[in-house]
């Protein structure tokens, strides 16, 4: 069907073996035969070096759950099923032990490391030098991409500081010290995603085998979202927000949204695999009926209605639902509630849950699970690796639009042209002089669901307190096998009064790799 890329980025199993550091957090030690003297040899070296950047990308723990246990702590959602170890972040009771979290942190210095490897051997590789620029782009691109993800969830401008800074000038090391701001991270991935962009190609000028690489605009849309984060700290910050969001605006690879003037279907086609490089595209995990991300498969009701192999995780709240204002396409297309129609296996059904705790179901990745005879085709014949051939997004043109927005507002600007670029598509009555809560309902409504993060919007915008104070709720049907059952409102997550604004903005280090590293860990969760 598509991707025909996806494999050949993670064929390159003697090199992972072979140059990638172990699995303690800055053990750099070389595995194998291979070693640094007589591995960086050729253009081919080079070739796998990049690819093997990509590994982790598809990795359960990185980008399907993973990152995702700490957006589950928001207000848009619950677990879904009762899990001691996804309750120690809802409830802000980590002790640094546990599983779930335990492997984003060394996974991104394990690509970091990757990044660096190829920083310090490709530029003196005699090979093609277009070839070597873009694969020098990749590595800048996967090394902020990753520091990015460290930055905001781990690191603050205040009592804890930033995230160890690894370069190849340091790389080789005994021991890192955190800097004394996550803003050194933040100017750093700056500086890479610069260096990226000025590298690397527009993504249209890929060949089918190359799409999913990194690419310009990617660079210049983390670059803008990490001056986004940066702003919290610093207003200046804003104005590079709307600069870099206009460079992905007009950089040439013509960014739009899919917008086809028809609200009830264009939203929920841009989860649709035929999507997966549209318009929109900016930054997803490449994903197929062989690997990728699980999080379709993650979010699917728990056994798939005895048909696949669903985990039952994050289930919307009936606070999200009731954000959408009546008549928002967008609400359909992103929650199944009890009788709503959905196509499965082939077939219209009407939705019903033995399983969901709140009454309803993320429905933006289930286009892959409504077509006959799935199992191999959309869906991944694993149900322990449930993965689809629809990519999942992690960056989409909308954030681009809507973090220029969010920039303007806090410039006291108007961002009316940005949001209501959003709110058309949808079909929604455009907006006039709007405002911050404006911006907030916005993006709330158009990233449910995704990577885009609402539990560090949250955070950054100093809502979280006040949000985590109000218990969440669902619907229980009487009949949980009738789609046409009544219900009764239930409390589906306590109140969580004990969030403290100092403290949990950032997420516990695991313990294994502050210890391991030598860094302190972040203050004030023991």
């Amino acid at each position: 069907m598509k991707h025909i890329n996806f494999n050949k980025y993670f064929t390159i199993i003697v090199f992972l073996l072979a140059v990638s550091c172990t699995d303690n957090f800055m053990d750099l030690t070389p595995k194998g035969s291979a070693t640094e003297g007589n591995y960086w040899q050729t253009g081919d070296d080079a070739v796998a070096g990049a690819n093997a950047m990509y590994y982790y990308m598809r990795d359960e723990d990185m980008f399907a759950r993973g990152f995702f246990w700490y957006i589950n702590a928001s207000d848009d959602m619950i677990t879904g099923r009762v899990n001691s170890n996804a309750d120690a972040a809802v409830y802000f009771r980590l002790s640094g032990d546990e599983g779930y979290y335990s492997w984003m942190y060394p996974q991104s210095f394990k690509i970091i490391r990757r990044a660096n490897d190829i920083l310090k051997h490709v530029p003196e590789l005699d090979m093609d030098e277009a070839l070597k620029n873009r694969i020098l782009g990749e590595a800048y691109f996967m090394r902020g991409f990753h520091y990015f993800w460290l930055a905001h969830t781990y690191g603050d401008n205040g009592q804890n500081g930033g995230i160890p800074i690894v370069t190849v000038d340091n790389m080789y090391e005994n021991s890192f010290t955190r800097p004394a701001s996550v803003i050194e991270n933040y100017q750093q991935i700056i500086d890479d995603m610069e260096k990226a962009a000025e590298l690397l190609p527009l993504f249209t000028t890929y060949a089918n085998e190359d799409k999913g690489r990194a690419h310009k605009d990617a660079a210049l849309a983390y670059a803008a979202k990490t001056y986004l984060y940066w702003a919290q700290y610093d207003d200046s910050k804003w104005e590079k927000v709307i600069e870099y969001c206009d460079k992905v605006t007009n950089s040439g690879s013509g960014r739009a949204l899919l917008d086809t003037d028809n609200p009830e279907e264009d939203f929920a086609n841009v989860f649709t695999y035929q999507q997966d490089f549209g318009p929109e595209y900016i930054w997803s995990v490449v994903s197929g009926t062989d690997d990728g991300s699980k999080l379709p498969g993650v979010l699917l009701e728990n056994k798939g209605w005895g048909d696949y192999n669903g985990w039952g995780y994050y289930q919307p709240t009936l606070e999200l639902y009731d954000a959408f204002e009546e008549g928002d396409p967008r609400r359909t297309a992103t929650i199944l509630e009890f009788g709503q129609e959905f196509k499965w296996f082939g077939e219209i059904r009407r939705y019903s849950s033995q399983n969901s705790q709140s009454g309803f179901q993320f429905n933006k990745y289930m286009d892959a699970y409504g077509y006959a005879n799935p199992v191999g085709v959309t869906i991944n014949p694993n149900g322990d690796n449930p993965t689809t051939v629809a990519d999942v997004p992690l960056l989409r043109y909308a954030e681009i639009l809507l973090m220029k927005a969010e920039a303007k507002l806090m410039l006291g600007q108007n961002g009316d042209a940005e949001i209501n670029a959003v709110r058309e598509r949808a079909g929604m009555p455009a907006l006039s002089n709007a405002t911050m809560a404006d911006l907030k309902h916005e993006r709330r409504v158009e990233f449910a669901g995704e990577f885009a993060n609402r539990h560090f919007d949250l955070v950054r915008w100093g809502d979280a307190d006040k949000a985590y104070e109000q218990s969440l709720h669902g619907r229980q049907h009487f009949d949980k096998t009738n789609p046409d059952s009544d219900y009764e409102i239930i409390e589906v997550r306590a109140a969580r009064p004990q969030f403290d604004p100092n403290i949990h903005h950032v997420w516990l280090i695991p313990n294994d790799d502050v210890a391991i590293s030598g860094i302190e860990q972040n203050k004030g969760w023991n």
